[in-house]
């Protein structure tokens, strides 16, 4: 289904110094030009086309380990630091609430899962800015940057505990680590916990490590905006 558009030639005015043939005819091919444009009504507009990526640049798309690896450095840094100002806030509001162990122990729930959220949210944070690095450095495809960042660390993880599980079973490393007594918390109470906050930790340093290689980008964004 099309639509004619009449066009509106009425309001052209005669210019000086022509003669009015010319500007007559003038007119009349302009009525029929206008006379024929037919739009249709069910056709939806056309956007342009996307702006094509310059060959030279495609070679510095991708997951960059450089990048990655120097972020997973930063996030380290960024745990200890953070978990060590963490643990100071910790001590000094425990001091002036006089917060002893005992009360710890008596509460030993609560506590758990006040020390577990604090940890988890520094250790968040702490992935975030790495993956922020990674994302500035690599300028393109912040999320695998942050993304890598967080695969790094979950492969140190798990070679470090692998081997500390195979020293632990050669030299018995822990044999002599006992629970601290008084707490009123069972062991599947202790394991469903050590469980819940590992997942969570695994899913919100992820997260953020992610977000914050797509921020570390946009940084770029805007100065390519600007040029």
């Amino acid at each position: 289904m099309s639509q004619q558009y009449p066009g509106d030639t009425a309001t052209i005015t005669t210019p000086a110094g022509e003669s009015t043939q010319r500007y007559e005819e003038a007119r009349a091919a302009a009525s029929r030009a206008i006379s024929t444009i037919t739009v249709p009504a069910d056709q939806p507009l056309r956007t342009p086309p996307p702006a094509e990526v310059e060959p030279e640049l495609l070679s510095y798309r991708g997951f960059k380990f450089g990048a990655a690896f120097f972020g997973w450095l930063i996030a380290i840094s960024m745990s200890v630091l953070l978990l060590a100002a963490a643990s100071a806030a910790a001590f000094g509001t425990a001091q002036v609430l006089d917060y002893t162990t005992s009360d710890a122990k008596a509460q030993a729930g609560a506590a758990s899962i006040t020390a577990a959220g604090v940890a988890i949210f520094m250790l968040a944070l702490a992935f975030y800015t790495g993956g922020y690095v990674a994302g500035r450095l690599a300028r393109f495809d912040g999320g695998r940057q942050g993304f890598g960042v967080w695969m790094i660390a979950v492969l140190v993880g798990a070679v470090a505990g692998g081997l500390t599980w195979f020293l632990d079973g050669q030299y018995d490393l822990f044999g002599n680590v006992h629970r601290p007594s008084g707490v009123s918390l069972s062991g599947n109470t202790l394991l469903l916990g050590s469980t819940a906050a590992a997942a969570a930790l695994l899913v919100l340093t992820l997260i953020a490590a992610i977000i914050g290689g797509k921020s570390g980008r946009r940084y770029h964004d805007r100065i390519d905006e600007l040029l």
